[in-house]
């Protein structure tokens, strides 16, 4: 490999010579070499948008050239077309406050711009960095990360499985099955009740997500090192806000208190329990689908899901629910990386929090998990449910629990005891209680209606 002598405060540092990164970058490259997990692409677009709102918003405010903000605005659109992707080679596992990365954008774009340019024309720090620091760009692009791709990728997905439950709710309008609490029979429910109950979980997380996203949308840019605004000239933070909105088409505004904005990540904390909830409720969804699916001769039985691929390598016919299972794993992750995000809000030490990368990572791949499974969840499994009406009916018909119909009529001890003889003496509900007395056949049968019990 070729190398070209790049340098920076600190001296000189050789670098490959096809990279567009810089002295600084390489530096990290080579002191930061933990693991496998690199600054999540969401991260590096979302500094392109805020670096093209800074070139922008600085040659409004005469601070930058014409020609440069627009050598810095093209190198920052090929960035968030993904074109130079190969170019951002840093770990998460570098300094908490994010300045490698920064630093690494910083210096693609002042490379890949000159390139362009065919001159010398930019500076990393002092043309690309601007009336920046690190400490308020990176906690930036985490927010502006963060919001779109919730609002681009979670919340289409969720809509998605919310539309598949409200025809399956249609679907099933008047078919009554045994509810069930503990585990254990319960009085009857509707089928199109229960999956009510799934779709209003996901329409709450909805309102939760937007409620977060409310403050994840507060800028920390414009407090440059610790909350001062030091070198950031006046109206600067509120200008690059308006950009980043109009690139983005979403909402963004100015943090009004800085020195919050550098040091607390408590918007995506709280933003990260909306995503915890959902994918608490997802777990709570999925192992719904798959005890209902159970089976299929020995389970509940219920339901029937689609049958995607064979189940065991030594059990033919086999069949199992593996998007289920995927969903709960996902909600598993999402609830370790709660505790992550967490633990990382957590350390706001003085004038900045330095548990950036960790915290921002974890967000993000909770969403990403999230969108990614709830998606395949509703394509190759919730399309595709089919309640086994007459499973369902066998099941109602069977239920003990149908006893508390009779409570009015007998009273709660004595309806204990009719369900108790029935249990003991396998008999039908019907028959332990003409035989206890409390009822003849004729009066029990009109009141026992299980279909009227919903």
């Amino acid at each position: 490999m070729k190398y070209r002598t790049e340098h920076d405060s600190m001296g000189e540092m050789q670098v490959p010579e096809d990279a567009y990164w810089g002295a600084q970058t390489e530096r990290s490259h080579e002191n930061f070499v933990i693991g496998k997990e690199r600054m999540p692409e969401e991260v590096i677009r979302a500094f392109s948008i805020l670096k093209k709102a800074a070139a922008i918003t600085n040659n409004k405010l005469s601070r930058l050239s014409d020609e440069k903000c627009e050598i810095i605005k093209k190198a920052c659109d090929e960035i968030y077309e993904g074109k130079l992707s190969e170019h951002f080679p840093l770990v998460v596992w570098q300094t908490g406050s994010g300045t490698q990365s920064n630093m690494n954008v910083n210096e693609v774009i002042a490379n890949r711009g000159n390139e362009i340019a065919g001159k010398k024309l930019l500076h990393p720090n002092d043309d690309v960095n601007m009336s920046q620091s690190s400490n308020d760009t990176f906690p930036t692009a985490m927010h502006i990360a963060a919001v779109t791709e919730t609002r681009e990728k979670l919340i289409p997905a969720v809509k998605g499985l919310i539309e598949t439950f409200e025809r399956l709710e249609e679907e099933n309008r008047g078919v009554i099955k045994s509810g069930r609490t503990h585990l254990q029979d319960a009085t009857p429910i509707a089928f199109s009740q229960e999956i009510s109950g799934w779709r209003y979980m996901l329409l709450n997380n909805l309102e939760q997500i937007e409620e977060s996203l409310k403050w994840t949308s507060k800028l920390a840019l414009g407090g440059t090192a610790v909350g001062t605004g030091l070198n950031c000239p006046e109206g600067f933070a509120e200008e690059v806000a308006r950009q980043v909105s109009e690139l983005t088409g979403y909402s963004f505004s100015s943090d009004e208190n800085k020195f919050h904005a550098l040091t607390s990540k408590d918007a995506l904390c709280f933003g990260h329990g909306a995503l915890k909830a959902l994918a608490a409720n997802m777990m709570k969804i999925a192992n719904d689908v798959r005890w209902l699916a159970s089976g299929p001769r020995l389970g509940i039985g219920e339901i029937t899901i689609p049958a995607n691929e064979p189940g065991s390598s030594i059990m033919p016919g086999k069949v199992n629910p593996t998007q289920c299972e995927a969903v709960t794993m996902v909600a598993v992750q999402v609830m370790g990386n709660d505790a992550a995000v967490g633990f990382g809000a957590s350390q706001g030490n003085f004038e900045l929090n330095v548990f950036m990368p960790v915290i921002i990572y974890n967000y993000l791949q909770s969403v990403r998990l999230l969108a990614d499974s709830i998606n395949s969840f509703n394509k190759n499994c919730a399309v595709g449910i089919k309640a086994d009406r007459e499973k369902m009916h066998h099941n109602l018909h069977n239920s003990l629990m149908l006893v508390t119909c009779l409570n009015p009529y007998i009273g709660y001890e004595n309806a204990a005891k009719v369900a108790k003889k029935a249990y003991a003496e396998n008999t039908s509900l019907k028959e332990a209680c003409v035989s206890l007395g409390f009822l003849d056949a004729e009066r029990f049968d009109e009141v026992f209606k299980p279909e009227e019990m919903v």
